[in-house]
């Protein structure tokens, strides 16, 4: 590898524990194009509804959350993926113990 290259052999050990009284919100990189958050979630803990002003990108490790996409309901889970345009209302609620990364795409 070279020396612009990051690594995450498994991206659930840099999470120690998640807080129970709050939302784990971890910046694992970000550069001039992109930005990538990683997020832990207790059962019950949401994102409330909000807009990002960037094309951002969800993928689920582990867990399962509901998700409101605009006027869309949808569950995801390990392995789900999803594209939210610029300005789309959305909000995220854990079902279970859930991680989830979000990338925001800066220069789109």
């Amino acid at each position: 590898m070279n020396s612009e290259t990051i690594y995450f052999e498994q991206l659930e050990e840099l999470v120690e524990s998640f807080p129970a009284d709050s939302i784990l919100s971890r910046t694992i990189y970000q550069d001039d194009s992109i930005k990538t958050i990683l997020f832990g979630f207790h059962p019950g803990q949401e994102l409330s509804e909000h807009t990002a002003a960037v094309p951002a990108l969800l993928h689920f490790i582990q867990g399962e959350a509901q998700l409101i996409l605009g006027e869309d309901e949808k569950t995801a889970q390990a392995g789900t993926w999803v594209r939210i345009p610029p300005r789309l209302s959305h909000s995220i609620q854990a079902k279970t113990k859930t991680l989830m990364l979000l990338y925001l795409l800066l220069d789109d």
